[in-house]
């Protein structure tokens, strides 16, 4: 079973090196990442290393979406500062996720974990193990589920 979402996370990271190569992004070394944005795999993935690096130049500025040897997919601001993380299958590192969020889910869905957080303008998007997705407001309040 571990083997087949590892399977299914890299051929997705594949896809989403391919789509950002046709769409004209720039795969980039390690290096030419921002410091906070490797402190941040270090400090949140031990023992995961960056499979590839993407700058992605769009409209609305610089962008670095990262993907980890065990599929797991980051994106970071111009200056390394975390904005999303998909952890596909597995729950997301725990100190990621705001308290008012990670009480909600633990109360109200303690049989799933949060597989996916995406900072938005309103707040946060949360996707679970169970498939749902919640959207919660700046202060943690929740706004929305969606299934």
């Amino acid at each position: 079973m571990k083997t087949t979402k590892l399977f299914i996370a890299a051929v997705a990271c594949f896809f989403m090196q391919s789509v950002s190569i046709f769409a004209g992004d720039l795969v980039v070394p390690t290096s030419q990442l921002p410091a906070a944005a490797t402190t941040f795999v270090k400090t949140n993935f031990p023992g995961q290393t960056i499979a590839y690096a993407v700058l992605d130049r769009e409209f609305s500025g610089t962008r670095y979406e990262v993907c980890l040897n065990n599929g797991v997919e980051l994106d970071f601001d111009k200056n390394g500062t975390w904005d999303k993380v998909d952890c596909n299958y597995d729950p997301v590192p725990a100190q990621l996720v705001p308290a008012s969020i990670a009480n909600y889910v633990k109360a109200n869905f303690a049989d799933a974990s949060i597989v996916k957080i995406d900072k938005e303008r309103y707040g946060y998007d949360i996707e679970l193990s169970n498939d749902l997705e919640l959207k919660f407001n700046k202060k943690g309040q929740l706004m929305n589920i969606d299934d």
